[in-house]
């Protein structure tokens, strides 16, 4: 019995090691500035521009609305 206890007891500690090992930080990813086009490039996708298109065709029917009420 005892040697069994013993035998858990180190098999346990060595999966936590093991899961505390794969928790340290890796490294890091990419660098501002040092890639080929210098910089990191900010993705303008549909969202953005889509977003974008809406807000100015809201101040433009906004612009219209005050110009209509004087």
């Amino acid at each position: 019995m005892k040697n069994f206890m013993l035998t858990l007891c180190l098999l346990a500690v060595g999966a936590f090691v093991q899961h505390v090992a794969g928790q340290v930080p890796g490294g890091g990813g990419p660098q501002p500035g040092g890639g080929a086009g210098g910089g990191t490039g900010v993705p303008l996708d549909g969202g953005a521009s889509l977003l974008l298109a809406s807000g100015a065709a809201y101040g433009l029917k906004k612009l219209r609305g005050r110009k209509a009420g004087r």
